[in-house]
Parts: C-alpha cells; structure tokens; sequence
C-alpha cells in the first residue's frame, strides 16, 4: 500500500512538473475555468434575485450546496482524469502495455495526469462556500466542519466512481458513451440544488440510484440543523457522506470485473 501511494505521488509529481513548464497557459486555463463556472453562480443569483427564495430555501443555504458540489467535483476532475480520457488508451493499444507493469491497473490510469487548471473552479466553489458560511446564521462547531469535510471528501469520490464506471463501459464499447456525461456533468448540475425542489422519481434516483444526495443533500441539513421533510434522521445525515467513499470501491470492483474481461483492440 505504501509503495502504490509512493508510485501516485510520483506520477503526480511527474504531471505537475510537466503542466508548470507552461505556467502562463496554467494560469489562462485556470482564469478560464474560474470565470466560467463565476459565470453559471450568476445565473444562480439572478435566479434568486428575482423569486426570492427557491421552495423555502435561500441563497445562502442554496449556495452551500453549491459549493459542496463544486470543490468535489473539481478535485475529482483533477485526480480522476486519467478515466475521464480512457477511452483514447484503449483505441490506441496502450492499456496493453498498463497490464505488462506489475501494478495496480487503476492506479496507473489514475496517476495519467493530474489537472491543475481545474484549481480554478475549486476556487470560484470555496468562494461561494465561504460566503455561504459567514451569510448563515449557524455556529460553526467542529462538528460542522468536520462533517463539511467529510461531505465534499465524499462527493469527490462519487464524482470519482463515475468517471471509474464510465471508463469501464470502454472494455465493451471501446469508445466512451457520451450518455454516461449526464450522470456525472449533469449529476454537478443536479446536487447544487435542494433534493426537496424535485419530483419524487428523480428524488429516489439521486438517493438510491447515484446517491448524490448522500452527499450534497443529507450533509447539508444536518450543517443547516434543518428538518427533513423527506423525514431522515441526524444520526442518518451525519453519516451519509460515507456512502460517496463506498460508491468509489464499488465502482473500483467494477474496473477490476472489466479489467478481467478486456480482450484489447488489436491494434
């Protein structure tokens, strides 16, 4: 385990070097990425600005989730990259040479690179996290803060197992399906917001299916000390970021099933 963790630091050590040798382009392409998403939490503000309040919720509340939502996702684009892109080593032969080294097949497509620029939008969510805890009006205990930590921890390892899932479908469909984009870029969209605004399916699915909810939603109440009305418990709450960190093994035991059945491409 400590000669895996070595090798990831190493890998990421590699990468990052590599990205500052261009450190003007870095800089430009986390500019770009920061304005983009500062761009979308416009809209969200616009949003509020004009009808107040959203089902009983308020900027402020609202912006914790999107803050949540953002700084996970933005660390798992950073250190899951190398399965977003997989499908390009498969087409290419070069997952083949992956199985000839005597390691961890996830740990290499992982440690493939690590995005730097995605700093930027990491960045624009802890702003908005910032202004979201000091604009509500709740003491922010240890507790609290660990149970933040926990909840975007969480969240980075859902997003994570995703992009884990989405690579593995490209042992069977060699190239990576585009549909696949609506449970992760559209799951962003989705956890930034209440689970309470949406339809009763889309509520299970978000739970049960791809438990966004586990740790955007959940968490989120219990920082608040709001009531549910779906009727879940603080004991439940406080606990529900864990279920991110099971989605990615699980996703994990998916790859190494699909590993097992890879029969390369031929080329």
């Amino acid at each position: 385990m400590r000669n895996s963790l070595k090798l990831y630091l190493r890998y990421l050590g590699i990468s990052i070097r590599s990205q500052m040798q261009y450190r003007a382009s870095f800089v430009m392409l986390s500019l770009g990425t920061f304005l983009t998403t500062a761009a979308e939490y416009v809209g969200v503000v616009a949003l509020f600005d004009r009808f107040g309040s959203l089902r009983g919720w308020t900027l402020a509340e609202v912006a914790l989730f999107y803050g949540i939502t953002n700084i996970a996702f933005a660390l798992s684009e950073a250190w899951a990259r190398g399965f977003d892109t997989f499908a390009g080593m498969v087409k290419s032969g070069e997952f083949d040479r992956v199985l000839l080294r005597p390691r961890s097949t996830a740990l290499q497509v992982a440690g493939q690179e690590l995005q730097l620029m995605r700093v930027g939008r990491m960045a624009q969510g802890l702003f908005v996290l910032l202004w979201s805890a000091t604009a509500l009006n709740i003491p922010w205990t240890l507790g609290r803060i660990a149970l933040l930590m926990a909840a975007i921890l969480g969240g980075a390892c859902l997003f994570s197992g995703l992009f884990v899932l989405q690579a593995t479908l490209c042992f069977w469909t060699i190239d990576s399906i585009e549909v696949a984009n609506t449970l992760t870029y559209g799951g962003v969209e989705a956890a930034r917001f209440p689970l309470t605004i949406y339809r009763d399916w889309f509520r299970r699915f978000f739970t049960f299916g791809v438990p966004f909810a586990c740790v955007t939603y959940f968490p989120a109440l219990a920082i608040l000390g709001r009531q549910d009305p779906l009727g879940t418990s603080l004991w439940f709450q406080s606990l529900a970021p864990l279920i991110g960190f099971a989605f990615l093994l699980v996703a994990l035991r998916v790859w190494q099933f699909g590993v097992r059945h890879y029969r390369s491409t031929g080329s």
